[in-house]
């Protein structure tokens, strides 16, 4: 088939690494244009620019997929289909019409749950522990097109978010090869989401990484793992913001406290929650590194009894 393929972060480029391989012919390359980023602010391609020019594939960036001149730009190229995978815009009716069978997209969650931008770091907030992929064909709904293809995989009891996105990224593109090999035979099924079943998974903002210590040890665990490595968790010490990385859960005492140090050892530091305590193995403070706990108290003084700045509510989803 003659593919056209869309996408931006790191998480699309092994579906497009998987198609360059393949029989098929990517025709095309469509990505976000270059980004401001770091100190220097000086503009950056997205990983996906980067492996598509190392592979001699054509690059187009437009500012929007759907402006008419840019759809006009494309139809000579009469794709068989065109493959999307967060490419970061919704795609509009004018450009959906563009290829012979439809647009694909690989969305990374087990649809109709977590619809949105953030599926992969709200499923492990929300303790969940499957999530999968899920090819679709797209409409002009956010992520509310007709379902082709899942694949479910696991999420482990500490597995962070980047973890996870790793696993999809590679269950992803062996998806997308799976049906567009399962279109071409004529046998690719079409199921219509179920709306009442939708839930929405909203783009994250740093401030939604502020621990709420009220809130019950698993919770907060799921949190760190979920905002890991970005935008990650934290809290307030002594007016001084402490990043949180891994933590580990320990049996409550009568007479803890949430957001208390309750105990200090070399492998971590136990805060009191709404029921168990939570252990603070891996951390960073403002302005340095990520340490283990022993490392950090060698330069911190931290005492039983001192206190963790709560936030004021906990996370939101919507």
């Amino acid at each position: 088939m003659n593919i056209v393929f869309l996408g931006t972060p790191d998480f699309a480029v092994p579906t497009l690494k998987a198609l360059h391989a393949s029989r098929h012919t990517v025709q095309a390359v469509v990505t976000q244009p270059d980004r401001p980023k770091g100190r220097g602010r000086a503009a950056q391609p997205p990983p996906v620019k980067e492996f598509a020019l190392a592979h001699g594939l054509d690059v187009l960036q437009p500012t929007k997929a759907s402006a008419p001149d840019f759809v006009e730009q494309l139809k000579p190229l009469q794709p068989d289909l065109i493959v999307v995978i967060a490419y970061g815009q919704l795609l509009k009716p004018n450009f959906l019409e563009l290829p012979k069978h439809f647009c694909m997209n690989i969305h990374a969650s087990i649809l109709p749950k977590y619809r949105g931008a953030a599926p992969i770091n709200w499923a492990i907030i929300n303790g969940e522990t499957e999530t999968g992929v899920t090819t679709m064909k797209i409409d002009p709904g956010l992520d509310s097109g007709d379902m082709l293809l899942i694949r479910k995989v696991p999420i482990g009891p500490n597995d962070t978010a980047q973890d996870v996105h790793d696993a999809l990224a590679k269950a992803g593109a062996e998806l997308a090869l799976e049906s567009i090999d399962q279109l071409e035979a004529g046998t690719l099924p079409i199921t219509p989401q179920n709306p009442d079943e939708a839930t929405f998974a909203r783009k994250l903002k740093k401030e939604d990484g502020w621990v709420c210590w009220s809130q019950p040890a698993q919770r907060l665990h799921d949190l760190v793992r979920g905002l890991n490595p970005w935008p990650g968790a934290y809290t307030f010490l002594n007016g001084h913001r402490l990043k949180l990385y891994k933590t580990e859960i320990a049996p409550r005492q009568p007479t803890d406290e949430a957001g208390t140090v309750l105990r200090v050892t070399k492998h971590g530091i136990e805060i009191g929650t709404a029921d168990d305590r939570l252990i603070l193995t891996e951390l960073q403070p403002e302005g340095k590194k990520k340490m283990n706990a022993q490392d950090f108290l060698a330069g911190h003084d931290v005492q039983i009894g001192h206190r963790f700045e709560s936030a004021p509510q906990p996370i939101q989803s919507e």
